[in-house]
Protein backbone atom coordinates (compact mmCIF):
# COMPACT_ATOMS: atom_id res chain seq x y z
CA UNK A 1 0.00 0.00 0.00
CA UNK A 2 1.39 3.25 -0.84
CA UNK A 3 2.23 6.30 2.01
CA UNK A 4 0.34 8.59 3.42
CA UNK A 5 -3.06 6.38 2.58
CA UNK A 6 -5.86 5.45 5.20
CA UNK A 7 -6.88 2.56 4.56
CA UNK A 8 -9.99 3.55 5.98
CA UNK A 9 -10.58 5.87 2.85
CA UNK A 10 -11.03 3.22 0.91
CA UNK A 11 -14.14 2.27 1.96
CA UNK A 12 -13.26 -1.17 2.38
CA UNK A 13 -12.48 -1.23 -1.67
CA UNK A 14 -9.77 -3.48 -3.18
CA UNK A 15 -6.90 -1.30 -3.94
CA UNK A 16 -6.42 -1.41 -7.60
CA UNK A 17 -5.07 0.54 -10.08
CA UNK A 18 -6.22 3.97 -10.66
CA UNK A 19 -4.02 4.17 -14.09
CA UNK A 20 -2.66 1.61 -16.27
CA UNK A 21 -0.63 2.62 -19.34
CA UNK A 22 0.41 0.11 -21.73
CA UNK A 23 2.71 0.33 -24.44
CA UNK A 24 1.71 3.56 -25.45
CA UNK A 25 3.05 4.96 -27.78
CA UNK A 26 1.49 8.57 -29.67
CA UNK A 27 2.76 9.74 -33.03
CA UNK A 28 2.19 13.23 -34.25
CA UNK A 29 2.90 14.41 -38.22
CA UNK A 30 6.08 16.62 -38.56
CA UNK A 31 4.63 19.87 -40.10
CA UNK A 32 6.32 21.05 -43.19
CA UNK A 33 5.25 22.68 -46.46
CA UNK A 34 5.48 19.37 -48.27
CA UNK A 35 2.51 17.28 -47.97
CA UNK A 36 0.25 19.92 -46.65
CA UNK A 37 -3.48 19.34 -47.51
CA UNK A 38 -6.15 22.23 -48.44
CA UNK A 39 -9.13 20.83 -47.18
CA UNK A 40 -10.04 18.02 -44.99
CA UNK A 41 -11.52 16.79 -48.37
CA UNK A 42 -8.80 16.75 -50.26
CA UNK A 43 -6.97 14.96 -47.20
CA UNK A 44 -9.82 12.46 -47.20
CA UNK A 45 -9.89 11.82 -51.02
CA UNK A 46 -5.37 11.23 -50.53
CA UNK A 47 -6.03 8.10 -48.44
CA UNK A 48 -5.67 7.84 -44.91
CA UNK A 49 -3.99 10.72 -43.40
CA UNK A 50 -1.34 9.43 -40.78
CA UNK A 51 -0.75 5.56 -41.56
CA UNK A 52 1.05 6.55 -45.21
CA UNK A 53 3.41 9.39 -43.77
CA UNK A 54 6.89 8.27 -43.80
CA UNK A 55 9.26 7.58 -41.30
CA UNK A 56 10.69 11.07 -41.25
CA UNK A 57 7.53 13.40 -41.15
CA UNK A 58 6.79 11.70 -38.36
CA UNK A 59 8.26 11.87 -34.67
CA UNK A 60 7.06 9.69 -31.45
CA UNK A 61 6.12 11.92 -28.05
CA UNK A 62 5.92 8.77 -26.26
CA UNK A 63 7.21 5.79 -27.19
CA UNK A 64 6.14 2.22 -25.57
CA UNK A 65 5.54 3.29 -22.18
CA UNK A 66 4.11 1.23 -19.41
CA UNK A 67 3.56 1.77 -15.79
CA UNK A 68 0.99 1.54 -13.35
CA UNK A 69 -0.16 4.27 -10.26
CA UNK A 70 -1.98 2.29 -7.90
CA UNK A 71 -5.20 3.95 -6.33
CA UNK A 72 -4.26 6.26 -3.68
CA UNK A 73 -0.68 7.03 -5.04
CA UNK A 74 0.96 10.08 -5.57
CA UNK A 75 3.32 9.25 -8.80
CA UNK A 76 5.54 11.76 -10.32
CA UNK A 77 6.48 11.95 -14.13
CA UNK A 78 10.34 14.04 -14.65
CA UNK A 79 12.57 14.53 -17.58
CA UNK A 80 13.89 17.42 -19.50
CA UNK A 81 11.74 19.89 -21.82
CA UNK A 82 10.45 17.41 -24.53
CA UNK A 83 10.73 14.35 -23.12
CA UNK A 84 7.09 13.48 -23.58
CA UNK A 85 5.61 14.22 -20.31
CA UNK A 86 2.99 16.41 -20.60
CA UNK A 87 1.61 14.46 -23.45
CA UNK A 88 2.01 11.32 -21.38
CA UNK A 89 -0.42 13.27 -19.03
CA UNK A 90 -3.24 13.95 -22.01
CA UNK A 91 -3.10 10.50 -22.47
CA UNK A 92 -4.12 9.90 -18.94
CA UNK A 93 -6.86 12.60 -19.20
CA UNK A 94 -8.13 11.75 -22.52
CA UNK A 95 -7.51 14.72 -23.93
CA UNK A 96 -5.79 12.71 -26.80
CA UNK A 97 -5.79 9.42 -27.52
CA UNK A 98 -2.69 6.89 -27.89
CA UNK A 99 -1.31 5.90 -31.72
CA UNK A 100 -0.53 2.60 -30.17
CA UNK A 101 -1.19 0.73 -26.76
CA UNK A 102 -3.31 1.23 -24.56
CA UNK A 103 -4.45 3.95 -21.72
CA UNK A 104 -7.25 2.86 -18.65
CA UNK A 105 -8.45 5.11 -16.06
CA UNK A 106 -10.78 4.66 -13.00
CA UNK A 107 -12.58 6.80 -11.08
CA UNK A 108 -13.62 10.76 -11.78
CA UNK A 109 -10.39 12.60 -13.38
CA UNK A 110 -9.88 16.45 -12.92
CA UNK A 111 -6.62 17.74 -14.80
CA UNK A 112 -4.53 21.13 -14.41
CA UNK A 113 -2.95 20.81 -17.37
CA UNK A 114 -2.70 23.93 -19.54
CA UNK A 115 -2.74 27.27 -18.05
CA UNK A 116 -6.30 28.42 -18.25
CA UNK A 117 -7.09 25.59 -20.62
CA UNK A 118 -11.28 25.21 -20.88
CA UNK A 119 -11.58 29.02 -19.49
CA UNK A 120 -13.46 31.46 -22.45
CA UNK A 121 -11.74 34.72 -22.01
CA UNK A 122 -14.60 36.65 -22.69
CA UNK A 123 -16.63 35.97 -20.00
CA UNK A 124 -16.43 36.40 -16.14
CA UNK A 125 -14.75 33.79 -13.75
CA UNK A 126 -17.86 33.12 -12.02
CA UNK A 127 -19.11 31.73 -15.05
CA UNK A 128 -15.95 29.83 -16.23
CA UNK A 129 -16.04 28.25 -12.46
CA UNK A 130 -19.48 27.00 -13.19
CA UNK A 131 -18.95 25.70 -17.49
CA UNK A 132 -15.66 24.24 -15.83
CA UNK A 133 -17.11 22.49 -13.36
CA UNK A 134 -20.24 20.99 -15.00
CA UNK A 135 -17.39 19.67 -17.98
CA UNK A 136 -15.55 17.79 -15.03
CA UNK A 137 -18.82 16.07 -14.08
CA UNK A 138 -20.66 18.03 -11.58
CA UNK A 139 -24.13 19.51 -11.47
CA UNK A 140 -25.57 23.03 -11.36
CA UNK A 141 -26.43 23.05 -8.06
CA UNK A 142 -22.92 20.59 -6.66
CA UNK A 143 -20.55 23.84 -8.40
CA UNK A 144 -22.92 26.63 -6.89
CA UNK A 145 -22.63 24.44 -3.74
CA UNK A 146 -18.55 24.52 -3.68
CA UNK A 147 -18.66 28.09 -4.99
CA UNK A 148 -17.22 29.77 -2.16
CA UNK A 149 -14.62 27.45 -1.08
CA UNK A 150 -13.47 27.53 -4.93
CA UNK A 151 -13.30 31.40 -4.50
CA UNK A 152 -11.93 31.47 -1.42
CA UNK A 153 -9.30 29.56 -2.21
CA UNK A 154 -8.30 31.10 -5.03
CA UNK A 155 -8.37 34.32 -3.35
CA UNK A 156 -10.23 36.16 -6.15
CA UNK A 157 -13.22 37.39 -4.55
CA UNK A 158 -12.71 40.88 -5.52
CA UNK A 159 -12.26 40.03 -9.63
CA UNK A 160 -14.58 37.02 -9.77
CA UNK A 161 -17.05 39.01 -11.76
CA UNK A 162 -14.31 39.94 -14.33
CA UNK A 163 -13.65 38.85 -17.41
CA UNK A 164 -10.92 36.26 -16.99
CA UNK A 165 -9.16 37.62 -19.86
CA UNK A 166 -8.18 40.03 -17.88
CA UNK A 167 -6.82 37.97 -15.37
CA UNK A 168 -3.18 37.59 -14.55
CA UNK A 169 -1.38 34.46 -15.39
CA UNK A 170 -1.03 33.72 -11.68
CA UNK A 171 -4.60 34.58 -11.49
CA UNK A 172 -5.96 32.05 -14.37
CA UNK A 173 -3.87 29.17 -12.40
CA UNK A 174 -5.26 29.83 -8.80
CA UNK A 175 -8.80 29.57 -10.21
CA UNK A 176 -8.06 26.55 -12.37
CA UNK A 177 -6.46 24.69 -9.61
CA UNK A 178 -9.04 25.64 -7.25
CA UNK A 179 -11.90 24.42 -9.56
CA UNK A 180 -9.44 21.11 -10.12
CA UNK A 181 -9.59 20.31 -6.67
CA UNK A 182 -13.06 21.15 -5.51
CA UNK A 183 -14.54 18.71 -8.29
CA UNK A 184 -13.43 16.20 -5.62
CA UNK A 185 -11.73 13.72 -8.00
CA UNK A 186 -10.49 10.44 -7.75
CA UNK A 187 -7.99 10.80 -10.06
CA UNK A 188 -5.69 14.39 -10.06
CA UNK A 189 -3.59 15.01 -12.89
CA UNK A 190 -1.10 18.46 -12.44
CA UNK A 191 1.37 19.52 -15.05
CA UNK A 192 3.82 22.36 -14.34
CA UNK A 193 1.60 25.31 -14.44
CA UNK A 194 1.74 25.65 -9.67
CA UNK A 195 5.22 27.14 -11.07
CA UNK A 196 3.45 30.03 -12.02
CA UNK A 197 2.30 30.85 -8.54
CA UNK A 198 3.85 33.00 -5.79
CA UNK A 199 4.87 31.44 -2.78
CA UNK A 200 2.03 31.40 -0.55
CA UNK A 201 -0.28 29.88 -3.05
CA UNK A 202 2.17 27.78 -3.76
CA UNK A 203 2.13 26.21 -0.30
CA UNK A 204 -1.55 26.01 0.17
CA UNK A 205 -1.44 23.72 -2.82
CA UNK A 206 0.90 21.72 -1.37
CA UNK A 207 -1.34 21.46 1.66
CA UNK A 208 -4.16 20.61 -0.22
CA UNK A 209 -2.17 17.41 -2.32
CA UNK A 210 -1.22 16.52 1.61
CA UNK A 211 -5.17 16.53 2.19
CA UNK A 212 -5.48 15.09 -0.89
CA UNK A 213 -2.96 12.20 -0.15
CA UNK A 214 -4.15 11.60 3.36
CA UNK A 215 -8.03 11.08 1.74
CA UNK A 216 -6.79 8.56 -0.36
CA UNK A 217 -6.66 10.30 -3.96
CA UNK A 218 -4.38 9.04 -6.79
CA UNK A 219 -2.41 11.98 -7.66
CA UNK A 220 -0.72 12.20 -11.22
CA UNK A 221 2.20 14.73 -10.82
CA UNK A 222 4.10 16.52 -13.96
CA UNK A 223 7.27 18.69 -12.60
CA UNK A 224 10.45 19.74 -12.90
CA UNK A 225 10.99 20.51 -9.22
CA UNK A 226 12.96 17.33 -8.23
CA UNK A 227 12.52 18.17 -4.68
CA UNK A 228 8.67 17.98 -4.88
CA UNK A 229 8.81 14.45 -6.14
CA UNK A 230 11.03 13.32 -3.56
CA UNK A 231 8.69 14.68 -1.13
CA UNK A 232 5.43 13.93 -1.97
CA UNK A 233 5.47 11.11 -4.70
CA UNK A 234 5.42 7.42 -3.40
CA UNK A 235 6.83 6.13 -7.00
CA UNK A 236 8.32 8.17 -9.51
CA UNK A 237 8.81 7.55 -14.34
CA UNK A 238 11.57 9.42 -15.75
CA UNK A 239 10.97 9.89 -19.20
CA UNK A 240 13.32 11.21 -21.49
CA UNK A 241 12.99 11.25 -25.17
CA UNK A 242 9.22 9.73 -25.16
CA UNK A 243 11.13 6.74 -23.34
CA UNK A 244 10.83 5.39 -19.87
CA UNK A 245 14.38 5.71 -18.83
CA UNK A 246 13.50 4.70 -15.18
CA UNK A 247 10.82 4.02 -13.06
CA UNK A 248 10.23 2.97 -8.72
CA UNK A 249 11.61 5.25 -5.67
CA UNK A 250 11.77 8.77 -6.75
CA UNK A 251 14.81 9.35 -4.44
CA UNK A 252 16.40 6.36 -6.78
CA UNK A 253 14.81 7.56 -9.88
CA UNK A 254 15.85 11.26 -9.34
CA UNK A 255 19.58 10.31 -8.51
CA UNK A 256 19.52 8.16 -12.09
CA UNK A 257 17.92 11.61 -13.94
CA UNK A 258 20.37 13.95 -11.74
CA UNK A 259 23.55 11.59 -12.91
CA UNK A 260 22.28 11.57 -16.74
CA UNK A 261 21.64 15.94 -16.57
CA UNK A 262 24.94 16.04 -15.03
CA UNK A 263 26.59 14.05 -18.06
CA UNK A 264 24.81 15.77 -20.54
CA UNK A 265 26.27 19.53 -18.81
CA UNK A 266 29.55 18.03 -18.48
CA UNK A 267 29.35 17.14 -22.62
CA UNK A 268 27.59 20.66 -23.59
CA UNK A 269 30.06 22.65 -21.40
CA UNK A 270 33.08 20.50 -22.79
CA UNK A 271 31.82 21.27 -26.10
CA UNK A 272 31.51 25.10 -25.37
CA UNK A 273 34.84 25.74 -24.28
CA UNK A 274 36.43 23.91 -27.04
CA UNK A 275 34.23 25.86 -29.53
CA UNK A 276 35.30 29.34 -27.56
CA UNK A 277 38.92 28.13 -28.01
CA UNK A 278 38.54 27.42 -31.49
CA UNK A 279 37.67 31.02 -32.14
CA UNK A 280 39.84 33.26 -30.65
CA UNK A 281 43.29 33.79 -32.53
CA UNK A 282 45.63 36.23 -31.17
CA UNK A 283 44.23 39.60 -30.75
CA UNK A 284 45.72 42.73 -29.17
CA UNK A 285 42.85 42.78 -26.26
CA UNK A 286 43.12 44.69 -23.45
CA UNK A 287 45.36 43.30 -20.48
CA UNK A 288 44.00 41.03 -18.00
CA UNK A 289 41.84 41.30 -14.78
CA UNK A 290 43.74 38.65 -13.16
CA UNK A 291 45.76 40.47 -10.42
CA UNK A 292 48.77 41.61 -11.77
CA UNK A 293 51.98 43.59 -9.26
CA UNK A 294 52.19 47.05 -9.05
CA UNK A 295 55.10 47.70 -12.55
CA UNK A 296 57.28 50.50 -12.50
CA UNK A 297 56.97 53.33 -14.88
CA UNK A 298 58.86 51.98 -18.13
CA UNK A 299 59.55 52.84 -21.96
CA UNK A 300 56.39 50.91 -23.55
CA UNK A 301 57.70 48.19 -25.81
CA UNK A 302 56.62 46.42 -29.13
CA UNK A 303 54.84 43.28 -26.50
CA UNK A 304 52.79 45.68 -25.06
CA UNK A 305 48.81 45.76 -25.40
CA UNK A 306 46.92 48.32 -26.12
CA UNK A 307 45.76 49.87 -22.61
CA UNK A 308 41.93 50.00 -22.48
CA UNK A 309 39.31 52.11 -20.29
CA UNK A 310 37.91 49.50 -18.43
CA UNK A 311 39.87 46.46 -18.20
CA UNK A 312 36.78 43.99 -16.96
CA UNK A 313 35.25 45.23 -20.13
CA UNK A 314 37.38 42.55 -22.24
CA UNK A 315 35.46 39.87 -23.49
CA UNK A 316 36.60 36.05 -23.67
CA UNK A 317 39.64 35.39 -25.91
CA UNK A 318 43.33 35.51 -26.32
CA UNK A 319 46.58 37.18 -25.98
CA UNK A 320 50.16 37.64 -25.55
CA UNK A 321 53.43 37.56 -27.10
CA UNK A 322 53.46 33.69 -26.23
CA UNK A 323 57.05 33.98 -25.03
CA UNK A 324 55.79 31.33 -22.80
CA UNK A 325 52.95 29.95 -23.88
CA UNK A 326 49.80 27.95 -22.29
CA UNK A 327 49.26 24.90 -24.11
CA UNK A 328 46.40 23.06 -22.00
CA UNK A 329 44.10 24.23 -19.17
CA UNK A 330 42.24 20.89 -17.24
CA UNK A 331 39.87 21.58 -14.59
CA UNK A 332 39.69 18.66 -12.59
CA UNK A 333 37.54 17.64 -8.92
CA UNK A 334 38.36 15.36 -5.82
CA UNK A 335 39.18 12.23 -7.99
CA UNK A 336 41.51 13.90 -10.49
CA UNK A 337 39.52 13.45 -13.21
CA UNK A 338 38.97 16.15 -15.62
CA UNK A 339 35.79 17.61 -15.58
CA UNK A 340 33.08 20.95 -15.54
CA UNK A 341 30.65 20.05 -12.84
CA UNK A 342 32.01 20.09 -9.43
CA UNK A 343 29.89 19.80 -5.98
CA UNK A 344 29.60 23.00 -3.76
CA UNK A 345 32.50 22.97 -0.99
CA UNK A 346 34.11 20.01 -3.25
CA UNK A 347 38.00 20.27 -4.25
CA UNK A 348 38.44 22.10 -7.91
CA UNK A 349 42.10 21.82 -8.88
CA UNK A 350 43.32 24.22 -12.01
CA UNK A 351 45.77 22.49 -14.13
CA UNK A 352 48.43 24.56 -16.89
CA UNK A 353 50.85 23.32 -19.32
CA UNK A 354 53.25 25.93 -19.63
CA UNK A 355 56.40 25.86 -21.86
CA UNK A 356 58.79 28.58 -22.25
CA UNK A 357 60.13 29.26 -25.63
CA UNK A 358 63.72 30.15 -24.05
CA UNK A 359 64.61 30.51 -20.16
CA UNK A 360 63.18 33.39 -18.16
CA UNK A 361 62.98 34.74 -14.90
CA UNK A 362 60.33 37.09 -15.19
CA UNK A 363 57.38 35.39 -15.03
CA UNK A 364 53.96 35.28 -13.16
CA UNK A 365 51.38 32.99 -13.06
CA UNK A 366 47.47 34.33 -12.48
CA UNK A 367 43.74 32.71 -11.82
CA UNK A 368 40.73 34.44 -11.77
CA UNK A 369 37.04 33.33 -11.15
CA UNK A 370 33.86 34.83 -12.57
CA UNK A 371 30.28 34.60 -12.15
CA UNK A 372 28.78 33.48 -15.59
CA UNK A 373 28.14 37.41 -16.30
CA UNK A 374 31.91 38.37 -16.08
CA UNK A 375 31.09 39.46 -11.73
CA UNK A 376 34.80 38.90 -10.36
CA UNK A 377 34.19 36.12 -7.81
CA UNK A 378 38.14 35.62 -6.73
CA UNK A 379 41.55 36.57 -8.51
CA UNK A 380 45.48 36.00 -7.42
CA UNK A 381 48.60 35.27 -8.57
CA UNK A 382 51.95 34.14 -7.98
CA UNK A 383 53.53 37.78 -7.31
CA UNK A 384 50.50 39.17 -4.90
CA UNK A 385 50.90 35.90 -2.61
CA UNK A 386 54.76 36.31 -2.42
CA UNK A 387 56.55 33.55 -5.08
CA UNK A 388 59.40 35.43 -5.97
CA UNK A 389 60.19 34.00 -9.61
CA UNK A 390 63.67 32.58 -10.61
CA UNK A 391 63.67 29.79 -13.56
CA UNK A 392 61.28 29.09 -16.11
CA UNK A 393 62.82 26.89 -19.17
CA UNK A 394 61.07 24.60 -21.17
CA UNK A 395 57.91 22.44 -20.56
CA UNK A 396 56.32 22.37 -17.39
CA UNK A 397 52.88 22.11 -15.03
CA UNK A 398 51.18 24.78 -12.66
CA UNK A 399 48.20 23.39 -10.07
CA UNK A 400 46.16 25.68 -8.10
CA UNK A 401 44.71 23.80 -5.63
CA UNK A 402 41.23 24.36 -4.28
CA UNK A 403 40.36 22.31 -1.42
CA UNK A 404 36.94 23.86 -0.77
CA UNK A 405 34.69 25.31 -3.46
CA UNK A 406 32.85 27.09 -1.30
CA UNK A 407 30.09 28.66 -3.77
CA UNK A 408 26.43 28.99 -4.61
CA UNK A 409 25.59 26.55 -7.41
CA UNK A 410 26.08 28.32 -11.05
CA UNK A 411 27.72 28.59 -13.10
CA UNK A 412 31.74 30.21 -13.43
CA UNK A 413 34.19 31.03 -15.78
CA UNK A 414 38.21 30.87 -15.53
CA UNK A 415 40.91 33.42 -16.50
CA UNK A 416 44.50 32.22 -16.41
CA UNK A 417 47.58 34.00 -17.18
CA UNK A 418 51.19 34.12 -17.39
CA UNK A 419 52.73 37.17 -17.64
CA UNK A 420 55.75 39.64 -16.60
CA UNK A 421 55.76 41.18 -13.18
CA UNK A 422 55.14 44.39 -14.36
CA UNK A 423 51.88 42.87 -16.12
CA UNK A 424 52.89 42.69 -19.97
CA UNK A 425 51.31 39.20 -21.01
CA UNK A 426 52.89 36.18 -22.01
CA UNK A 427 50.20 33.98 -22.40
CA UNK A 428 46.25 35.30 -21.37
CA UNK A 429 43.56 32.97 -21.36
CA UNK A 430 40.35 35.26 -20.26
CA UNK A 431 36.66 33.95 -19.94
CA UNK A 432 37.54 30.47 -22.08
CA UNK A 433 36.88 27.59 -19.56
CA UNK A 434 33.90 26.99 -17.39
CA UNK A 435 32.92 24.88 -14.75
CA UNK A 436 28.88 24.67 -13.10
CA UNK A 437 28.30 24.03 -9.30
CA UNK A 438 25.98 21.95 -8.10
CA UNK A 439 24.06 22.05 -4.65
CA UNK A 440 21.27 20.71 -2.70
CA UNK A 441 21.33 23.85 -0.87
CA UNK A 442 19.38 26.71 -3.19
CA UNK A 443 20.72 29.48 -1.30
CA UNK A 444 21.73 33.19 -3.16
CA UNK A 445 24.85 35.17 -4.15
CA UNK A 446 28.30 34.18 -4.85
CA UNK A 447 30.30 32.84 -1.88
CA UNK A 448 28.95 30.33 0.82
CA UNK A 449 31.01 30.75 3.69
CA UNK A 450 30.94 27.68 5.92
CA UNK A 451 28.79 28.15 9.00
CA UNK A 452 25.89 26.73 11.68
CA UNK A 453 22.52 27.90 13.34
CA UNK A 454 22.80 27.97 16.85
CA UNK A 455 18.61 28.59 18.49
CA UNK A 456 17.82 29.02 22.07
CA UNK A 457 15.37 26.18 23.46
CA UNK A 458 12.36 28.37 22.98
CA UNK A 459 12.62 28.28 19.21
CA UNK A 460 12.26 24.41 17.92
CA UNK A 461 12.51 23.05 14.17
CA UNK A 462 11.52 19.96 12.78
CA UNK A 463 14.42 17.63 11.51
CA UNK A 464 16.24 19.47 8.76
CA UNK A 465 15.50 17.99 5.08
CA UNK A 466 19.44 19.49 4.32
CA UNK A 467 22.19 16.46 4.56
CA UNK A 468 24.18 17.25 7.32
CA UNK A 469 27.45 17.11 5.49
CA UNK A 470 26.08 20.42 4.01
CA UNK A 471 27.28 22.45 7.06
Amino acid sequence: MCAGIDPRSLHNRNLMNAIEVDHATKIYRRYARRRQFATLKSALLSGTIARDLKPDETFAAVRDVSFQVPAGCTYGIIGRNGSGKSTMLKLVAGITKPTEGQVRVNGRVSALIELGAGFHPEISGRENVFINGIMLGLTKREVASRFDEIVEFADLRDFIDAPVKTYSSGMYMRLGFAVAIHVDPDVLLIDEVLAVGDEAFTHKCLDKLAEFRRRGKTILLVTHSLNLVERFCDEALWLDGGHARGAGDPRRVVAQYITDVSKSEEQQLAADDAKAQQLVATPEPPPSPVPVAPAPERVPSDEDTAEPADMFQATEGRWGSREVEITEVTLAAEDGQPGHIFEAGGRLEVRLKIRAARPTRDFVFGLGIFTADAVLVYGTNTDLEEYESDELAGDGEVRICIDRLDLVEGTYKVDVAVHKADGCPYDYHRLLYTFRVKSPTKDVGIYRPSHRWAFSPTIRFKASRRPASQG
